[in-house]
């Protein structure tokens, strides 16, 4: 019982995204065998030290603690032989049944057959809301409903008025007991499935088209970008340096080992150098592309820690560094300001590209990945090819995200079509894993 306990509350934590390994769980159960489960602030303590490594997983870990071990029945680290055969057996007799619960009364009986029922109901597998009633149905099957229900029709038959009065207390107890196991599910639910709900959530809103979400959905969509920014940091700031590995450097391990005589204790290896990643983001905030470029930036600027050096631009008609103004504590507001004060104006992306060479070209060299993300429409204006190509000759590389299919391209007054020649990409980016894709693209040229 001890293990299932421990077995059971990792399995919640994995479900709310608290990373745990199987060595992680080993340690917990050698370290749950020392410290038994009666003193709960010490298992909350030792629990909390082993499983969760970040704050945020700590605070996941203290909330599932409490949720999960606020409902399970102490377990004994090492019962003695007797209370573990008589243990043994009543688990075989099954979780109660319900007649005998409710004559009895006993709330730790009661308790433990909900545990026992739920166990056996599969309760661990809740993943939605919409289930707690199922589950809590499948509870008091395992409970024995069939019999209460039995005696109940048996007490309507007799038709009098002791077997009336016996029916309707029957009637009263199944509702209090099904209440029970449906607060029982629900708790599991909580325990369980919460966090697979809210995974299941953010990848349907991951796949939404950004120009389709409303208001209501800012707030979660801001939580989603917070965690993909995460996910691409920790796989980008490890810097890939092959140590150990490749070619051996002769003219290093001789300098290493001077001291030595000339044996190789300490190998140097041939390695390639790396550049600091530079992102120089130039973006159309006109009202075709504006909600696009929100939540572009929103992801890009939570990316600090692996891109240090951003610079970004926003144009509608004329290009304006927007830098200092997005790196403050309110994005939002940060964003709403630029989108009034730049993208009123009416589009013209070759006045944007001569603001960009006369104010801010020596924010292109070499180390330089220029991401534009617009339409391509720029009111049929001169679309200054000839800026385009030389600053994409400047950069490491140029990728050019819009809005609009692959079919609209050229059409009307889009300029992609004599764009294009001069990037390295060149894609339709409509929900927030497309930006997370091209991202992550991007940064992998650094490594």
């Amino acid at each position: 019982m001890a293990e299932q306990v421990l077995t059971d509350f990792i399995r919640a934590l994995r479900s709310a995204d608290v990373r745990v390994s199987t060595g992680e769980a080993i340690d917990a159960a050698e370290a749950v065998k020392l410290i038994g489960y009666a003193d709960r602030q010490r298992l909350l303590d030792t629990l909390r030290c082993v499983l969760a490594k970040s704050p945020t997983e700590k605070e996941a870990h203290d909330r599932l603690f409490d949720l999960y071990f606020s409902r399970q029945p102490v377990p004994q680290s090492e019962p003695p032989a007797e209370e573990e055969s008589s243990e043994t057996s009543s688990e075989g007799e099954g979780p109660g049944d319900l007649l005998d619960l409710l004559e009895n009364g006993d709330e730790t009986a009661i308790a433990m057959a909900m545990e026992r029922a739920g166990q056996e109901a599969g309760l661990q597998e809740i993943r939605f809301s919409t289930q707690v009633s199922y589950y809590a149905q499948q509870m008091m099957k395992s409970l024995g409903i069939e019999r209460l229900e039995g005696e109940m029709m048996q007490a309507f038959r007799e038709r009098t008025e002791e077997g009336q009065a016996y029916a309707e207390e029957l009637i009263e107890g199944r509702k209090e007991m099904f209440s029970r196991a449906r607060e029982h599910a629900k708790q599991a639910f909580e325990t369980y499935g919460a966090g697979a709900t809210l995974a299941f959530r953010e990848d349907v809103l991951a796949e939404t088209a950004l120009t389709a979400l409303d208001v209501r959905d800012l707030g979660r969509m801001q939580v989603l970008v917070q965690k993909i920014a995460k996910r691409l940091a920790v796989k980008h700031s490890r810097r890939r340096r092959k140590k150990n590995r490749g070619q051996l450097d002769v003219r290093k391990t001789l300098r290493a080992n001077a001291g030595f005589d000339g044996v190789p204790f300490d190998l140097a290896w041939k390695q390639t150098k790396r550049d600091r990643a530079k992102i120089v983001a130039v973006c159309d905030v006109s009202g075709s592309v504006a909600r696009v470029v929100r939540f572009f930036l929103m992801l890009l600027y939570s990316l600090n820690e692996v891109v240090p050096d951003i610079e970004s631009f926003a144009f509608s008609g004329r290009l304006e560094d927007v830098g200092d103004t997005l790196e403050t504590d309110d994005f939002a507001a940060a964003m709403d300001k630029i989108v009034n004060s730049i993208g009123m104006s009416s589009t013209d992306y070759g006045q944007s590209l001569s603001d960009l060479k006369m104010n801010h070209w020596n924010a292109l060299d070499r180390r330089t990945t220029l991401i534009v993300l617009g339409d391509g429409r720029s009111n049929y204006g001169d679309p200054r090819l000839d800026l385009f190509r030389e600053a994409a000759a400047r950069v490491k590389r140029v990728i050019w995200l819009t809005p609009e299919g692959e079919s609209m391209w050229g059409s009307g007054d889009s300029e992609l079509p004599r764009y294009r020649p001069h990037c390295h990409t060149m894609k339709q980016v409509t929900t927030i894993k497309d930006l997370e894709r091209i991202l992550d693209e991007a940064l992998s040229r650094y490594q």
